[in-house]
């Protein structure tokens, strides 16, 4: 469990990020502060500048710690390796939901995971625009600014809502997709903004979501959040969702078990 000022300290160094500097940028951006780090990959000014500068405030607080953060990983992929080693890792997305963040609308959100050597420690998610702050530690809990979680009671599967963005699923997926998802009731295609996601998830205003690509950034601080919260973050297969090693594609996080059960039978081959 990580010291409780610390927790603090980077929830108020995500604020401060956002405030400094992801919103002052916000419907701001000039054309030539955008680009393509991919096909169909956005990177902006205000993603680089909000890496730099949590990156900077976490190496402060926790001297001797490494930062793997989405920007530095598209300039050298060897960084990834440097999560989950002897040494504590912050794993940092810097504004998760770009494509949003670049059109001049929400959602979209900072994200921060804290890795030791035994796994996921704490996890902060915040959506500037809604000023919602999820937080949580391994062993010690899932919050809403503040406001602890609890497990609410699980829905019948025609009452399930969850999110299924079949963008890059495989052929066999979405075929399963569209088949399955007539016996839930109801199936999106999400607000590309993963961490979103997550939040809407322990907040009660949907039951699930299921992604396909699963970088450590967009999904580590949200698989601490939900299973704090009482859920389930597991792959495709069944088997338990892990940062290092990430052995594959696909995970499905759920509210609690008996949701996981049903969107699994509903929507995966």
């Amino acid at each position: 469990m990580i010291d409780a000022q610390l927790g603090g300290r980077v929830g108020a160094l995500v604020r401060q990020t956002a405030a400094t500097v992801v919103l002052p940028s916000y419907q701001h951006l000039k054309a030539s502060e955008i680009s393509e780090k991919g096909p169909g990959e956005l990177v902006t000014v205000a993603d680089r500048r909000s890496e730099e500068a949590l990156t900077a405030g976490l190496r402060e607080l926790l001297p001797g710690s490494v930062v793997v953060g989405e920007e530095a990983y598209a300039a050298d992929p060897t960084v990834l390796g440097r999560i989950g080693g002897a040494a504590p890792s912050w794993i940092v997305d810097p504004i998760d939901g770009t494509a949003n963040y670049a059109a001049g609308r929400g959602p979209f959100c900072l994200m921060v995971a804290l890795v030791r050597p035994e796994g996921l420690a704490a996890a902060w998610i915040y959506d500037p625009i809604d000023d919602l702050m999820g937080y949580a530690v391994a062993g010690g809990g899932a919050f809403l600014n503040d406001v602890r979680v609890e497990p609410a009671a699980p829905l019948p599967p025609d009452q399930v809502r969850g999110v299924a963005p079949a963008t890059y699923y495989p052929a066999d997926l979405r075929a399963k997709v569209l088949d399955g998802r007539g016996s839930l009731g109801e199936v999106t295609g999400g607000q590309h903004c993963a961490g979103r996601e997550y939040l809407d998830l322990v907040a009660g205003r949907q039951q699930f979501s299921m992604f396909w690509r699963t970088w450590p950034w967009d999904h580590a601080p949200g698989a601490l959040l939900v299973r704090e919260a009482g859920g389930v973050v597991r792959r495709l297969n069944g088997g338990e969702y892990t940062v290092v090693p990430d052995p594959g594609q696909g995970l499905l996080a759920a509210i609690d078990e008996p949701t996981w059960q049903a969107v699994s039978d509903a929507l995966i081959p």
